[in-house]
């Protein structure tokens, strides 16, 4: 059954699924698909490791090659061949694939409508030579709001076209895509839209305990899961909401609107007080949480946004 709308379902990272097959058994796309209608892809990276491409110049560039367009003549292919309404094409993925997801609203935002990545990294970010980029990867390459934001545009610059609105996720334990990338998104993204890094609002306890959703107007959505690693659980029917396609979240949030407090303001950061386990956050501009490592550890400056326990 049909509905004339498709979801495009990435791939993750070897470690969390190694094959798309997984990644149907492991979320609930495919049973949500036949229950709303709708039709997902499951693209499956072709390197050995199962990453996507996310780093070369042709990967990042409309219509120039590498995974990227693997994935947008998938599906081309489906709005010339299924019925398939062009207006309601949709990305997700994890870890690899929410880098991929973050590529392909940059480099196909003439194909997709919206995008949510879980666990994931600025679009650019990976750019180099190499397939792993340790400066991103651990939270190490900071840019301004402008600088993330031209990188988007560079992706495909004679787009004039509505932006995909996008959502991305991100757990502050996470030791494989450090949580700095969260807060780089938010630059990115919100320069992309034109809108202000301060929250239009910021509910705690969303859609779980612990989660905290701040929406920067209606097309820029961040959660950030507190003490959750890599990668932050797909929330399927959060997603599907996102996108417009079904309507399954709360009418009324289940937690309480936190007011904006500055210009940089973002999801509340962990309560102060306590020790921090190994592996996490305990300094770094914006942080105002605990800074006094469990015992056996230091905390150390990888950046001026970002200190961890080592």
């Amino acid at each position: 059954m049909f509905l004339g709308s498709l979801l495009t379902v990435l791939s993750a990272a070897a470690g969390a699924f190694a094959a798309a097959g997984q990644l149907v058994q492991g979320t609930q796309y495919a049973n949500l698909a036949d229950t709303h209608g709708f039709i997902v892809i499951y693209p499956n990276a072709p390197t050995a490791g199962g990453c996507w491409d996310v780093h070369t110049n042709a990967t990042l560039t409309h219509n120039a090659g590498g995974d990227s367009l693997g994935i947008a003549s998938m599906v081309r292919f489906a709005i010339a061949n299924y019925g398939v309404d062009a207006t309601q094409v949709f990305a997700t993925g994890t870890s690899s694939g929410a880098m991929m997801t973050n590529v392909l609203m940059g480099a196909y935002p003439d194909i997709f409508k919206a995008g949510s990545a879980f666990s994931g990294v600025p679009y650019g970010c990976f750019e180099g030579p190499d397939a792993w980029n340790s400066q991103c990867s651990t939270g190490q390459l900071i840019k301004t709001p402008q600088q993330w934001g031209d990188l988007v545009r560079s992706g495909y610059p004679g787009f004039t076209g509505t932006r995909p609105k996008f959502q991305f996720w991100h757990g502050t334990a996470d030791t494989t895509l450090y949580p700095q990338n969260f807060w780089e998104d938010i630059k990115q993204w919100t320069n992309v839209f034109g809108v202000s890094q301060t929250p239009t609002s910021n509910i705690t306890n969303d859609p779980l305990p612990g989660y905290s959703r701040a929406s920067f107007g209606p097309n820029v959505q961040a959660i950030l899961a507190q003490g959750v690693g890599h990668t932050v659980p797909e929330q399927a029917n959060d997603v599907l909401n996102w996108f417009g396609i079904t309507n399954t979240a709360p009418t009324s949030p289940p937690g309480t609107s936190v007011p904006p407090t500055g210009p940089t303001s973002a999801p509340p950061p962990p309560p102060t007080g306590g020790t921090v386990a190994h592996w996490g956050q305990c300094g770094g501009i914006g942080y105002t949480g605990p800074t006094v490592c469990e015992s056996g550890f230091s905390c150390v400056a990888a950046n001026a946004y970002y200190s961890q326990c080592l």
